[in-house]
């Protein structure tokens, strides 16, 4: 076993809200530490935005919270914190430089995903501030009888202690403070496997009901109808209504993703979130489909009509439908239909027909995919527990917890990235406070 350490600030995990505490405590003059199960941090932003790591936004608070999940009010606090902008302006300072896409979402200039979680790495080891790589974090406990009262002047104060091991080694680390960064259960493969909620239980804290969210959702008879392989199809400007035990509970307009995986892109993983919790809980799901959603029924069953009056009989419906949607949709929307693409349609039963089924499209979702795939947790430590205006705990002082790992979580778009920044400068904010008291 090595001898004892001694940060100031210690955090547990080199993740998104990780880094960026670390990277705000070396600006206060925090000595801070950060242990990292990875050989190098931000592995996991290394992989978001598909590989170009969609850093934020730039939507006004009155928008921005509209995004939030369980409760945006609780966020609130962190967020004036480290608003949006705040963010961006930040990041330039450092050397990282931000582009503006559609959408309002912001990017590194590079476009590559790596930048982000490097150019925080480098700012923190240029100022200070200890990273150690490689380590497994065991077990994180309070250090008995330390206070400010009880300690010499030459004494650091603990308040915490971590043990972790590193190269075959038990190492003992002490801190006066202590975060917990460690994400959730979403890509277990980049190092989020749970173990910050054992930590925060270990402390008497509760942690909710937690399932993957910004996942696939998985219709029935979904592989024998669409045979995806690679290529995945992708549909622009369609709406998309979720059903819950017969009645609609969500709608959304915008981009959706035909994947090997099931239903994703944009609108796909907005509905994710409560469509998992509810097929969790055992409720009877539908996506209903409006694949002309800028259009009537009867301005659709109208050019429906034309087209067929222009070919004077000689198209089929394969051909007709290649004139209204993707080509590689086409043997999928008739197989879920069942119709047969090689007849011609003519009758006005069989237009108007047609017309519903691409208005309407219904789709029976029957399961979803799990945290190997799926972008964000939703559920974790409850934030009853943690003071929205500091992040720390209300049941240790001290200890602080923030980003994926608390019970707070967001559509797909940035919100989940500015989620990690915002909790993680509120609790440095908070503590850089207490030392100047």
């Amino acid at each position: 076993m090595m001898g004892m350490q001694y940060h100031e600030l210690v955090i547990v995990g080199g993740g998104a809200a990780g880094l960026f505490a670390a990277a705000m405590a070396v600006d206060k003059g925090i000595d801070v530490c950060i242990l990292e199960k990875n050989p190098f941090c931000g592995k996991k932003i290394g992989i978001t935005g598909k590989g170009r790591c969609n850093i934020t936004n730039t939507k006004p608070w009155e928008e921005f919270s509209t995004h939030i999940h369980p409760s945006a009010n609780f966020f609130k606090s962190a967020f004036r914190a480290m608003s949006n902008e705040d963010t961006i302006r930040y990041l330039n300072s450092i050397g990282l430089p931000t582009v503006v896409e559609r959408g309002c979402r912001v990017y590194p200039e590079s476009m590559c995903a790596k930048d982000v979680s490097m150019t925080l790495a480098a700012h923190i080891r240029n100022n200070g501030g200890t990273i150690i790589n490689s380590c497994n974090v065991i077990e994180c406990s309070t250090v008995e009888n330390s206070n400010d009262n009880e300690q010499s002047p030459e004494t650091p104060v603990a308040g915490f202690t971590i043990s972790y091991e590193q190269a075959g080694r038990t190492c003992i680390m002490q801190g006066r403070y202590l975060l917990l960064a460690t994400g959730g259960l979403s890509y277990p493969a980049t190092g989020s496997t749970g173990d910050g909620y054992a930590f925060a239980q270990a402390f008497g804290h509760s942690v909710t009901q937690r399932f993957p969210s910004l996942t696939a959702l998985v219709p029935e008879a979904y592989t024998s109808t669409f045979k995806i392989s690679s290529n995945a199809i992708e549909v622009k400007n369609v709406e998309a209504g979720l059903e819950v035990n017969g009645s609609e509970v969500q709608r959304e307009f915008g981009d959706l993703t035909f994947t090997d995986g099931g239903i994703e892109g944009p609108i796909g993983f907005k509905i994710s979130r409560k469509a998992v919790e509810n097929l969790i809980n055992g409720q009877k799901m539908k996506v209903h489909l409006d694949l002309k959603p800028a259009v009537s029924l009867e301005a659709l069953i109208a050019r429906i009509e034309r087209e067929l009056e222009q070919a004077q009989g000689r198209m089929n419906l394969n051909q007709l439908l290649r004139k209204l949607l993707p080509g590689q949709l086409i043997e999928a929307f008739c197989k879920s239909n069942a119709l047969n693409a090689n007849v011609q349609i003519g009758s006005r039963k069989e237009i108007s027909r047609l017309a519903s089924l691409l208005k309407d499209w219904q789709f029976r979702i029957v399961d979803y995919v799990g945290y190997n795939r799926a972008v964000v947790t939703a559920g974790g430590v409850s934030t009853k527990e943690i003071s929205q205006k500091t992040m720390e705990s209300k049941l240790v002082p001290g200890l602080y917890i923030a980003g994926e790992l608390l019970n707070l979580d967001a559509d797909t778009g940035g919100y989940n990235l500015q989620i990690a920044f915002s909790t993680a400068a509120l609790a440095v904010n908070h503590i850089a406070a207490r030392n100047s008291e």
